[in-house]
């Protein structure tokens, strides 16, 4: 999926640092050409060496690093990415990531991590507000028990989830970019009594990867689905539907607004006329 683009993961010192080590893993597996730039404060919670064999890239800490090639490094690197990933607050560079961040003009997603009462704090919303304004995408944390001890807001997401908005940004032409898509996907269940129903074999992942792919593209998406065991797709307005009748109201519903409409689903064949009570 991400075969010849180059993604820069900026690391900076906290405890979810470790995470980011199998967000590079993933992204290598897509076939993204990895760098990595860790501040000072970094490295006393990774080694550097685990991004190093992960990337099969040196993982830069220092500015002045000399042992490189001769070229001015942050900038051979800010024009090499597609995508940078950092948590950053202004544009203050003082040191390699900031450096490099500032004179990159590739897409930048933050992705936040820290003590919930430092996220809550109305000088970091402030922050990202400004990051917001100046085009970065920021990523909201997950909620849950910290490192701190604290249950709150503050978890850096899952490295797959970093990795989801990484593919949205880079991974295709935004050629669909306005379009509104409706994709239906997945079995229909047409109630017997209130435990048994009439479905079919369907997994629906013919209409999550489509919805995906138009995703992808740009396009505004919007899935209707029969129960799966599949997770809704990230970034695709997710309608959970059960019977052939919801499906039918759902879609048509929003068909007045769509530009394509692709039908996936295993819609039933029959429903009962009658539906036991017990």
């Amino acid at each position: 999926m991400l075969k010849g683009k180059h993604v820069l993961l900026g690391v900076t010192g906290g405890i979810a640092s470790y995470k980011i080590a199998t967000l590079a893993s993933l992204l290598v597996k897509a076939q993204a050409d990895v760098h990595v730039i860790m501040t000072e404060n970094a490295a006393n919670f990774i080694n550097p060496i685990t991004f190093e064999t992960l990337t099969g890239h040196k993982c830069i800490t220092d500015t002045f690093d000399r042992n490189f090639e001769f070229k001015v490094e942050h900038i051979a690197l800010a024009q090499l990415a597609d995508v940078v990933m950092a948590k950053l607050a202004h544009g203050l560079a003082d040191d390699m990531l900031t450096t490099t961040v500032l004179a990159s003009r590739a897409p930048k997603i933050i992705a936040p991590a820290m003590n919930t009462a430092m996220y809550e704090n109305p000088v970091t919303q402030d922050n990202m507000e400004l990051l917001k304004h100046y085009g970065m995408e920021v990523i909201t944390p997950a909620t849950g028990h910290l490192a701190c001890g604290d249950n709150g807001a503050g978890k850096m997401p899952e490295p797959e989830t970093l990795f989801q908005y990484i593919c949205k940004s880079i991974a295709c032409k935004k050629d669909m970019t306005g379009m509104k898509v409706l994709v239906t996907a997945g079995p229909t269940q047409e109630a017997l009594d209130p435990v048994r129903y009439i479905t079919n074999h369907s997994s629906g992942k013919m209409g999550y990867s489509i919805a995906k792919a138009c995703m992808l593209r740009g396009a505004d998406v919007t899935l209707v689905t029969g129960r799966t065991a599949l997770d809704a797709p990230l970034f695709v307005n997710t309608v959970p539907v059960i019977s052939a009748k919801d499906m039918y109201e759902e879609v048509t519903s929003r068909s007045h607004d769509m530009d394509i409409i692709i039908k996936a689903a295993a819609v039933a064949d029959y429903r009962s006329c009658n539906v036991a009570d017990e």
